[in-house]
């Protein structure tokens, strides 16, 4: 009688993740979990250890594992380098650009580094520019976007990953309309001149007219060249990016450019190293990237897959002391993290990509919340990883910014989602209870062989529906 009173006792009154189990039953695949952080006990679980596709939930593991190796106000340090002497501005022998594996790249820091060299009296390099992409070179391409964009792209997400790489790898076109049946002004973003060829012809339309504006970038054996076409209204100048095939040489490009344009001449032949500088090579500039910290919350609340990538490869590199060559090779370190806080009960299957755009991720909801309970536990870093992720009463994404109003302010999460080749629909973070406590939770649902796509609207309302049910509860 007093074991049955126990068991009464203790088991909860209510059915764990009804929605999802529902939903479940509909043919999706389903995993979640829910801690409460305060008790350190688990409150709900539904299938917590069946591992499924998280898709960019992946990057709450990037995040921690990032975190557990570096502060959040580490900086990635790009330098330009010389072993050559200055005499009369001319730089006598070859000017390196020396890598760091920064993912904040952009025009604003080779500008910096142009002008510092510059400001140092160099109006011309007798050498080469050599780009040694440090602390690892361009990795081989794993998934079907990034390998695609080695000859074509028209898009400006599909980037191959390199440790230098301005503009997350992109070209940035500058288009600016003119009068209404002229020609618009094609010219690069950073540079007045690209360092590669632009073909095609932008025709200004009428302010009210409709837009048919296109960019590609296309790459043959003579290098990266841009094609556009279309129309565009009359007023407003607009941006464009586009994958570079080859960041690392892209980039070395439009620094050079960007030398020019400043005044210092040379460099006639761009080279890719694969050699460190010498011991005696001096620096003549250097710029840092933003900080570690805000590198993660651009990575988490816009779901930066570059960002993500080039981060798990650096982390490798600093972890193996060597340059890793695959994505995959690189990420199985964050399966070794996740391993390590005892999240599975038998081996982790291997990571291939810190951004979760490699479907052959696998991770359970147990994993997810072991992840999320270790960085609440670090609360030197806490802040910082807590900082990524989305409220979703302030969430860019309206689809979050439905719901109780528990949902809408009590709730931080990241989301994930993938269509190909079934659906992925999966959120995790933390729940505020009322009493101020912490809940760390995970629910991930997946396509099916009998159901390969849920519509990602009805996935989310299960998902929301039992957080809200927990939050009612707590």
């Amino acid at each position: 009688m007093a074991l049955a009173a126990l068991v009464a006792a203790t088991t909860p009154a209510h059915a764990a993740w009804s929605a999802l189990a529902q939903l479940e039953r509909s043919g999706a695949q389903v995993s979640a979990a829910a801690v409460d952080l305060d008790a350190d006990r688990t409150i709900d679980e539904l299938h917590a250890e069946t591992r499924l596709t998280p898709a960019s939930l992946t990057k709450l593991v990037t995040a921690a594992a990032t975190l557990a190796q570096w502060p959040p106000d580490k900086l990635f340090r790009t330098r330009l380098v010389t072993s050559g002497a200055i005499a009369e501005g001319e730089l006598r022998g070859d000017l390196v650009l020396l890598g760091a594996g920064d993912p904040s790249l952009d025009d604003q820091s080779f500008w910096s580094l142009a002008a510092q060299l510059r400001g140092a009296g160099v109006t011309r390099v007798r050498g080469r520019l050599i780009v040694i992409p440090a602390p690892f070179g361009m990795v081989g391409c794993e998934t079907a976007d990034r390998c695609g964009a080695m000859q074509h792209s028209d898009r400006s997400y599909n980037a191959p990953l390199g440790s230098v790489g301005i503009d997350f790898g992109n070209w940035c076109v500058q288009v600016r309309p003119g009068a209404p049946g002229t020609a618009a002004a094609l010219q690069g973003c950073g540079v007045n001149q690209l360092p590669i060829t632009v073909e095609g012809t932008v025709r200004t339309v009428a302010a009210t007219a409709r837009q048919t504006l296109w960019v590609e970038r296309l790459t043959d054996a003579g290098g990266d060249h841009l094609r556009a076409g279309g129309d565009i209204p009359a007023g407003t100048v607009q941006q464009v990016y586009r994958a570079m095939s080859d960041p690392v040489r892209g980039s070395a490009l439009l620094l050079r450019e960007m030398l020019r344009e400043l005044g210092v001449q040379g460099m006639d032949e761009v080279v890719i190293g694969l050699e460190p500088p010498s011991a005696t090579a001096r620096v003549l500039a250097e710029v840092s990237g933003l900080p570690l910290g805000e590198q993660l919350g651009r990575m988490l609340r816009y779901s930066n897959n570059y960002i993500a990538d080039v981060l798990t490869l650096d982390l490798a590199a600093e972890i193996s002391g060597g340059s890793p060559a695959q994505l995959s090779a690189a990420a199985a370190g964050l399966s070794d993290f996740v391993g390590k806080l005892g999240a599975a009960s038998g081996p982790l299957p291997l990571l291939h990509s810190g951004s979760g755009l490699t479907p052959e991720n696998l991770l359970s909801a147990h994993d997810l919340v072991s992840v999320l309970t270790h960085a609440y536990r670090e609360t030197r870093r806490f802040p910082t990883y807590y900082a990524g992720l989305m409220v979703p009463r302030d969430a860019p994404f309206g689809f979050l910014r439905e719901g109780s109003d528990a949902w809408l302010d009590r709730v931080a999460l990241k989301t994930g989602s993938m269509d190909m080749p079934h659906s992925v629909l999966g959120i995790a973070g933390y729940l505020r209870k009322r009493n101020g406590g912490w809940i760390a939770f995970a629910a991930i649902v997946n396509g099916s062989a009998q159901r390969p796509h849920v519509p990602l609207p009805e996935a989310l309302q299960a998902a929301r529906t039992d957080v809200e049910a927990l939050l009612a509860r707590y």
